[in-house]
């Protein structure tokens, strides 16, 4: 049995809350194929291997920012304050479910995990090479913008001192 989803399609379900990488327990239910209900009664039987890293349950205010930050979500009929898994505890998930759908899903979501880990390392890295050029620019732009500017005009004489007083010529015919 293969799996028929990409692993860009699991990351675009990891959600940062809490500053954690979480995935809903409704995509994990349907990722390991089985019901919301199911899953969730599974995890309950076996909460003492769900430590607060592994997973938490969402607060009201945190799943209406979900709810109006993904239109799909607010369709759902929730009647319960979702729960959500963090990496390792998808891997805990697969372990309780013990199917091998379960097994291959969670290879897939660490998968998505360590991608979106990887991007965000990139993004930070391009972030700080980003702010680096703008501190550069700014230097040079000040520079350049030095040379550029007007030189403030001098007043021009021809002349030369004699005998302690000087004595100015101009190029006027008398």
């Amino acid at each position: 049995m293969t799996l028929r989803v990409s692993v860009e399609a699991i990351v675009r379900r990891i959600s940062l809350i809490r500053g954690q990488k979480v995935i809903l327990d409704a995509d994990l239910a349907e990722l390991y194929g089985v019901s919301t209900k199911a899953f969730n009664q599974a995890i309950k039987r076996n909460r003492d291997r769900f430590p607060e890293d592994f997973m938490f349950q969402l607060s009201a205010s945190e799943m209406e920012a979900m709810r109006s930050q993904f239109v799909t979500a607010s369709k759902r009929n929730i009647r319960y304050l979702p729960f959500v898994f963090t990496e390792h505890g998808v891997i805990m998930a697969a372990s309780i479910l013990n199917s091998p759908r379960a097994t291959e899903a969670s290879v897939y979501v660490v998968r998505a995990f360590v991608k979106l880990r990887s991007l965000l390392a990139a993004n930070k890295e391009l972030a700080h090479k980003l702010a680096e050029m703008e501190r550069k620019v700014e230097t040079h732009d000040g520079a350049i913008r030095k040379l550029m500017a007007e030189p403030e005009p001098k007043e021009k004489r021809i002349g030369f001192i004699k005998e302690s007083r000087v004595v100015y010529r101009t190029n006027r015919k008398h």
